[in-house]
C-alpha cells in the first residue's frame, strides 16, 4: 500500500516500471523476496483529493486538463428519480490512457510505502483468476460446463456450452458469448498483445462484448449476417430508448417478456407478449417499458448498412444528442 502525502519524505526502495522489474520471472521474485524490504505493489492508493490534483498538475498536467474540461461541460438529467452528471464526451475521450502508477506515483518524491497485511490477490492474469478454483486432483481446475480427460494442469471457464480437453497439458481455456481464448499458462501475460492484435485487425471483439449495457437496459446481439442482424433486448421499467431514425435499415420488433410502449411516425401504441410490429427505414420511432417488470423482446433488422451509428436522435433521455 502506497501512501502520498505532501508532508512525507522516506528514503525507501522505488524500482522503476520496467518490464523485467515489474513483473520478473520466478527466480528474479524470489531472490527479491530473500533480499528482504522489498514489496509487492498491491496497487492500494490512499491520496487526499488536493494532494492527488496537484500530483497530476506536476506529472501528468494533460491527463488533468482532459478531465477538468471534459467535467467543466457536463450535462445534468433527471432518470426515474436519479441526477446524472455526465461529462463532455469529446474531452474525455481524448484523455490519455496511463496508469496512475506510471503517471504520477513512480515520479512523485514524497510517496511513503507501508506494509499490507490483509488478504489481497491481483487478478491480472487468466492464472491468477485459475488460482481462485481449488484443483482436482490432476491439478486441473474448472469453473461451469468443463470436462478434462487424460490431461492435467488445465483451468476451463466455460459458464454456458460444453468444452472437452482432451490429452491436455497446462491450458487455459476460456470460453466466452464473445469468443474463446486457448493458450498455454505460460503465455497469459501475452493477452495485451492479442488484444492490440485485434484492434490492429479492426475487430469488434477488441473493444465491445456481445452483451452491451446502455443506460436504459441493454442488448445481446444473437447473430449476425449479410444484410441482417439479430438482437434481443432488454429495457428496465419506466425507461425508454431514444427517439430516433435509421437512413439503413428497418427493424422488426417481437415482445417476448413484458409490454412495450412503441411511437412510430404519429402513432403510439402498446404491444404485448407474442405481439410484433414492423418499423420502416427513415420512420421516426421509439420504445418504452411502460410497465413493472422488464421489457424483452426480439429485434430483427434487415439493410444495407447495421452499424451503431446509423442513428439519428432527436431526444433522448440520457444526454446522447449531436450537437448542433
Amino acid at each position: 500500500m502506497a501512501i502520498l502525502s505532501n508532508q512525507w519524505r522516506v528514503p525507501t526502495v522505488v524500482t522503476k516500471s520496467n518490464d523485467s522489474l515489474k513483473k520478473p520471472d520466478q527466480r528474479t521474485a524470489e531472490s527479491l523476496l530473500l533480499q528482504g524490504g522489498i514489496f509487492w505493489n498491491a496497487g492500494i492508493f490512499l491520496i487526499q483529493a488536493g494532494v492527488l490534483l496537484k500530483a497530476l498538475a506536476e506529472h501528468a498536467p494533460d491527463i488533468l486538463l482532459s478531465c477538468q474540461l471534459s467535467m467543466k461541460s457536463t450535462t445534468r438529467d433527471m432518470h426515474q428519480g436519479h441526477l446524472f452528471l455526465r461529462p463532455e464526451p469529446a474531452s474525455f475521450k481524448a484523455c490519455r490512457s496511463q496508469s496512475i502508477d506510471y503517471a504520477v506515483m513512480e515520479k512523485h518524491s514524497s510517496v511513503v510505502v507501508m506494509k499490507f497485511d490483509g488478504q489481497w490477490s491481483d487478478v491480472g492474469s487468466w492464472n491468477a483468476v485459475a488460482d481462485l478454483t481449488p484443483a482436482d486432483e490432476h491439478g486441473n481446475r474448472i469453473v461451469g460446463n468443463g470436462l478434462v480427460v487424460d490431461g492435467k494442469h488445465n483451468y476451463i471457464h466455460e459458464p454456458q456450452r460444453g468444452v472437452v480437453a482432451l490429452g491436455t497439458s497446462n491450458l487455459l481455456i476460456i470460453d466466452t458469448p464473445d469468443a474463446v481464448l486457448v493458450a498455454d499458462s505460460g503465455s497469459a501475460e501475452q493477452v495485451k498483445q492479442v488484444v492490440e492484435k485485434l484492434k490492429s485487425l479492426g475487430l469488434s471483439q477488441a473493444d465491445l462484448h456481445r452483451k452491451v449495457s446502455r443506460p436504459w437496459g441493454w442488448y445481446d446481439g444473437v447473430d449476425a449476417g449479410e444484410r441482417f442482424q439479430v438482437k434481443r433486448i432488454g429495457v428496465k421499467p419506466g425507461s425508454s430508448l431514444s427517439l430516433q431514425k435509421h437512413h439503413h435499415r428497418a427493424e422488426h420488433w417481437i415482445v417476448v417478456k413484458g409490454t412495450a410502449e412503441v411511437t412510430l411516425g404519429d402513432e403510439v401504441f402498446l404491444l404485448s407478449e407474442n405481439q410484433s410490429t414492423y418499423i420502416p427505414i427513415g420512420e421516426i420511432h421509439r420504445l418504452r417499458n411502460p410497465g413493472k417488470v422488464y421489457l424483452e423482446m426480439i429485434e430483427v433488422q434487415p439493410g444495407a448498412y447495421l452499424g451503431e451509428d446509423d442513428i439519428v436522435r432527436l431526444e433522448d433521455d440520457f444526454g446522447r444528442l449531436e450537437p448542433k
